[in-house]
């Protein structure tokens, strides 16, 4: 059994004669310390694991007591004790963050926000901002981690209920709450007992019908606008579907510039650059339906397709959305449709064609499915990606060449 105390060592003793105090960890008839921040005077100011007969005892003692408390509630915390060695444990238990009870939800919230925005992931952090705000309204303000129970998110949910939100919207509540409560756990702020989320199960919504059929697709394809906003709208959205499903975001901050020369699309999707700890790179040849697009909107000394700010993005994707609305009620089509239904329309006609769900997953940057293990041993590659996307070009084009005359 693993114990812990306050210890000195006569063979530490500093120049000036002073001794720093340790935790001393002892396991496995071994014993490792843990050098603290506090020192008695001499030897004789250290009797029974407590500090005495200097000016500063009493503050040091508390402190100490705080300390070595902290490190028992770690240690009871760990499993398999008898599978480490003592060094293991003196490691692990230094390492710990220290569990503090003045942690709450809008600090971890704030520091969360605060990375977010220097990764440029600022509309989610604008989302948690929202979120957090309307949850301390439910609570009347901000409060500690550990006062957060299963009885608060039931009461929160029944709430969200009560002001008539919506399902998909209290789902989105909620669940953006327990991405702070578990990176408030990960980060060793709280500990529970009972996670606070353990009853609370989020209501499914229906999958709404993002994509559109490929003979709706088609109709994009011999779109003609004179109005700029209205063409570039489209051809943003058909270059989409060429390149996999590419998201806006990922296209306008594409370099094109030397896109002829190297022939490829090689790039990290945003959403998940910092989730994929592998395989990160979607990688995969440009089709030649991508390059007259490209050759007419890339700008020869950015290399990008669109030149815009992050505050302006969020703009811009609002106006294509309301273009493609509108285009696509003239075109007959009856489906909603916004920029995301190219990316929603490449994966489903992909499926229909009978392409592997893998393959599509690695053609639009998603990360694959732990759930499914067998491909953990199959590696998707660039020809994949490639015969992928040229069968689902391949069927986009089916009814031109069909109506083509016969060279027979």
């Amino acid at each position: 059994m693993a114990t812990i105390k306050l210890a000195i060592l006569k063979h530490t003793q500093a120049k000036d004669g002073s001794y720093k105090i340790r935790i001393a960890i002892g396991h496995k008839q071994e014993t490792h310390y843990i050098i603290t921040r506090y020192k008695v005077l001499t030897w004789a100011n250290f009797k029974n694991g407590v500090v005495c007969n200097q000016p500063d005892a009493n503050y040091i003692n508390v402190k100490l007591r705080n300390l070595l408390n902290d490190y028992d509630t770690r240690l009871d915390s760990i499993p398999n004790l008898s599978d480490l060695t003592c060094g293991q444990l003196r490691d692990m238990l230094r390492d710990m963050r220290a569990v503090t009870s003045s942690a709450t939800i809008l600090g971890v919230a704030n520091e969360y926000t605060t990375l977010l925005r220097k990764e440029n992931r600022s509309s989610y952090a604008k989302i948690i901002d929202t979120m957090v705000r309307k949850f301390i309204e439910y609570t009347n303000g901000d409060i500690y981690l550990q006062n957060i129970s299963t009885a608060t998110i039931d009461g929160y949910s029944h709430y969200l209920k009560a002001k008539g939100f919506a399902p998909a919207y209290e789902t989105m509540c909620l669940v953006n709450i327990r991405t702070l409560v578990n990176r408030a756990i990960k980060l060793q702020l709280v500990r529970y007992d009972v996670h606070p989320f353990l009853y609370w199960h989020a209501t499914l919504a229906e999958p709404r019908e993002l994509d559109i059929s490929v003979e709706d697709m088609r109709k994009f394809l011999t779109y003609e606008s004179k109005a700029k906003g209205k063409q570039r709208s489209v051809d943003f959205f058909l270059l989409s579907y060429y390149l996999g499903g590419i998201n806006l975001i990922d296209l306008v901050a594409y370099d094109f510039r030397n896109y002829k020369q190297q022939g490829i699309l090689r790039y990290i999707r945003r959403k998940t650059r910092i989730k994929k700890r592998s395989n990160q790179y979607v990688e995969f040849s440009i089709p030649a339906e991508a390059y007259p697009i490209i050759d007419k909107y890339m700008n020869p000394k950015t290399g990008h397709i669109l030149d815009v700010t992050e505050k302006q993005y969020r703009n811009r994707l609002n106006i294509i959305d309301t273009n493609l609305r509108n285009i696509a009620a003239d075109l007959g089509i009856t489906r909603k449709v916004s920029f995301y239904t190219a990316r929603k329309s490449f994966v489903q006609h992909g499926f229909e064609l009978g392409i592997p769900l893998e393959t599509l997953e690695y053609c639009i940057g998603q990360s694959m499915k732990a759930n499914r293990p067998i491909f953990n041993y199959v590696r998707i590659m660039k020809q994949h990606a490639d015969l992928a996307i040229k069968q689902i070009l391949e069927q986009l084009h089916q009814k031109e060449d069909a109506s083509a005359p016969s060279t027979e």
